[in-house]
């Protein structure tokens, strides 16, 4: 699958098929998330690779959109490092950036995903740092689940003209 294809075709997945990620996967994807862009020259996120079942099925108390039908054999929680001090004030966008390269590389490998905000919403930020006992310097930014997905949706055409300005507003 090509870049824009990608891209034109990723769609949330919540409902995944009863089916085990490969090992080695979870790295793969970190791979391409570690590849996105980043302010600072500073690589300011960390990650958690949660495939524990019983983790799993604790995380919809924390976040109720992780809850689906059929759990996510795997979650990833990505992290904001708040101490690399040249990229400051930029870590929403970074951890954007790897967020969305992981989701995009799933779709590339056949997965299905689904970003599951954490920021800003200072109960789950509070209930993900307890859960992973995060250091203080390291804020839960978002989890993303992984699996087979049961559904595909079809793509959806979003390119709004209504939303394109060229030159001035």
């Amino acid at each position: 699958m090509d870049a824009l294809e990608a891209i034109m075709t990723r769609r949330s997945a919540r409902e995944y098929a009863a089916r085990p990620v490969p090992a080695g996967t979870a790295e793969h994807l970190l791979a391409a998330a570690m590849q996105a862009p980043f302010a600072g020259n500073e690589e300011p996120w960390h990650f958690i690779i949660i495939d524990d079942p019983r983790i799993l099925d604790s995380i919809p108390a924390i976040s109720p959109y992780a809850e689906v039908h059929t759990p996510a054999p795997l979650a990833i929680l990505v992290c904001a490092d708040l101490q690399p001090p040249k990229g400051a004030g930029f870590t929403v966008q970074n951890c954007a950036a790897a967020t969305e390269n992981l989701l995009l590389a799933a779709h590339a490998l056949g997965f299905g995903a689904a970003w599951t905000a954490v920021y800003p919403d200072p109960d789950r930020m509070l209930g993900f740092a307890n859960l992973f006992s995060l250091p203080e310097a390291v804020a839960p930014f978002a989890l993303v689940t992984i699996g087979y997905p049961a559904a595909r949706p079809p793509p959806v055409d979003r390119y709004r003209e209504d939303r394109v300005h060229r030159n001035v507003w």
